[in-house]
């Protein structure tokens, strides 16, 4: 059997370590199709229900492993419905790379079916970005494709038409080769050193050791840096805020945490940055500049491993660019005790221990409808030390950013910057695939799993044991309450009765199914839920009239959430009714 162009890629994959390729096929692809199965005993495909799933695959495994993922779709539409999963890789810096299928070179510009072409569709949203024209070509290119992903934390993209996935392995069909050699590349990435410049650490030391309100902002760049991160903040007493991205940066029991920042954030982390006069961030781009501190009211120092993001949010005294976990290590020494004799740090964790109890006062299991506190309290009251919680955006981000606790080996992954709704499902497959030792619960809205619920059953076929619950509230709630925000009352964000029952479908895939809409009933069915072998989940009815309130509820907030009662909010008195048990039980807690 001859041996084709196709398997020139997927060899080269394995090279590089793929081990898995998650996507859906076509007759765009089948050439790369025969490629995988003649090398299925070094990478493996994984067979979705949608491509945007696909993708969403390969972010989630990037995020969870450090390493290339991988998504595969056809020509035409299934290359287009990569973009949105692609879209997150690129926003939060994830190295994947995406293969699509092409028409035949023969054809191309003739407008023949499904002629899309995707290199071009892809030019936004790809680091790399090639139409393979000749075999020879490969498997430079992909040595190429993947390296750069890594290089610039981003989309690759490799388009193969058809006639060249079965071509010969190394063929020229063309003829054209003549005194041209092809490159002869190696499957080798070798990152940047990660030291800063020493009279950057110094520039740094000297700005730190001034400080006498400082504070930590920490992303996800630093989640590798948890130890590093927590002797930076004793050394200077300064607390530490983290995005939400990086909110496994250190555990939430933390004394030197202040928890979240903006929307989802809290009010102690929103009242340091009111008061700080050094701001230092490490590993993280943060890009709501209206929660950070304005231009000149304090000093900045920056760890970013981009030399092009340091600086690129707030004006920077100090950009140090670096590693986070080896610019700590090399700044520590440096750095002498706090300025303020540690009392900032004191006054922050009185806050903060106050900020708690209000938060558990919320986790109440006499509320009813369940409130969806509660409901995130008792998952991560009975998951595991290692698990790894996947969420989806929404107000479930808000409950999982202030229930959800860091601790142990905990770890917590969503769609950050692009905040897209439905990649908690397939981020669970991919992170449970890649993890199949460790418990992975995906927190997810109905909304959000109503849009690629398919995958639910992609699973169940690949017999992942993964956990769903769907925090039900019937309705699209963020958008429910940024309307109300802007002073509007809602309108076309809550579906119509009756709600939906996720757990028929979670059955019909043959897995467990649980419809819970008691308080008293939820407890037992998340325990069994996460003791069962094999894919489980549990559909919560929660209260739809639960505002995910932010931290510090300014006056002009108030102020319109007034003008949306007073212009006709449809559902004014279940959610006033709501907002007064909240303030209540916080009293009475």
């Amino acid at each position: 059997m001859a041996r084709i162009a196709s398997e020139d890629l997927v060899e080269r994959l394995a090279d590089w370590g793929v081990d898995t390729v998650f996507g859906l096929p076509g007759d765009g692809i089948n050439g790369i199709m025969e490629g995988l199965r003649r090398h299925r005993d070094r990478v493996r495909f994984v067979l979705v229900h949608h491509e945007e799933a696909a993708a969403f695959m390969a972010v989630g495994h990037a995020k969870a492993t450090g390493r290339l993922g991988v998504c595969l779709a056809t020509s035409g539409p299934g290359g287009i419905h990569l973009l949105n999963g692609l879209y997150d890789a690129k926003l939060d810096h994830a190295p994947v790379l995406a293969i699509t299928g092409m028409q035949e070179t023969s054809v191309l510009g003739t407008a023949y079916q499904q002629e899309v072409h995707l290199d071009r569709l892809f030019q936004d949203v790809a680091e790399y970005n090639m139409l393979v024209t000749s075999p020879l070509q490969l498997p430079s290119l992909v040595d190429l494709a993947v390296r750069t992903a890594y290089a610039r934390r981003g989309v690759a993209h490799l388009s193969v038409p058809n006639d060249i996935q079965v071509a010969d392995a190394g063929a020229d069909p063309w003829n054209q080769m003549g005194p041209v050699r092809p490159p002869a590349t190696a499957p080798i990435y070798l990152p940047p050193p990660g030291l800063p410049r020493q009279a950057d650490l110094e520039a740094a030391a000297e700005v730190l050791n001034a400080a006498e309100r400082p504070a930590m902002l920490v992303g996800a760049g630093a989640l590798h840096a948890r130890e590093e991160v927590l002797a930076v903040a004793e050394r200077l007493g300064a607390p530490v805020i983290k995005t939400l991205p990086g909110k496994a940066v250190v555990p939430d029991d933390s004394p030197y945490t202040t928890g979240g920042l903006g929307l989802l954030g809290t009010r102690p982390s929103e009242e340091l940055v009111d008061e700080v006069d050094v701001l230092f961030m490490v590993g993280t781009n943060y890009p709501y500049t209206r929660y950070l501190p304005p231009p000149g009211k304090a000093r900045v120092v920056q760890i970013e491993a981009d030399p092009a993001r340091a600086g690129a949010r707030t004006p920077t005294d100090v950009p140090v660019v670096g590693d986070a976990k080896e610019g700590l290590r090399a700044l520590l020494p440096m750095l002498r005790g706090p300025a303020s004799g540690g009392a900032h740090l004191a006054r922050y964790r009185r806050k903060m221990e106050e900020w708690r109890r209000d938060m558990a006062a919320l986790e109440s299991a006499s509320r009813q409808p369940i409130a969806p506190q509660y409901l995130m309290s008792v998952i991560d009251d009975l998951a595991a030390d290692d698990a790894i919680l996947t969420c989806d955006s929404g107000t479930i981000a808000t409950w999982a950013a202030r229930h959800w606790t860091i601790r142990g080996g905990r770890e917590f992954y969503l769609s950050g910057n692009l905040a897209s709704m439905a990649p908690g499902l397939p981020y669970a497959i991919a992170m449970q695939h890649a993890f199949p030792g460790r418990q992975v619960i995906a927190f997810i809205g109905d909304g959000g799993f109503a849009m690629l619920m398919a995958e639910f059953l992609t699973a169940a076929q690949h017999k992942l044991p993964i956990k769903v619950v769907v925090n039900n509230n019937n309705s699209l709630g963020q958008i429910l309450w940024e309307q109300m925000v802007l002073g509007y009352p809602e309108h076309g964000v809550r579906f119509a009765e009756p709600w939906t029952d996720f757990s028929g479908w979670a059955r019909s895939c043959r897995g467990y199914g649980a419809k819970i809409d008691k308080a008293a009933d939820l407890p037992a069915a998340i325990e069994e839920a996460l003791a069962h072998d094999g894919p489980a989940l549990v559909d919560v009815d929660v209260d739809p009239n639960e505002p995910p309130m932010p931290g510090k509820v300014s006056y002009d907030q108030v102020k319109k959430f007034a003008q949306s009662f007073l212009r006709g909010q449809p559902h004014r008195a279940a959610i006033a009714t709501t907002l007064f048990k909240d303030r209540i039980q916080q009293m009475g807690d």
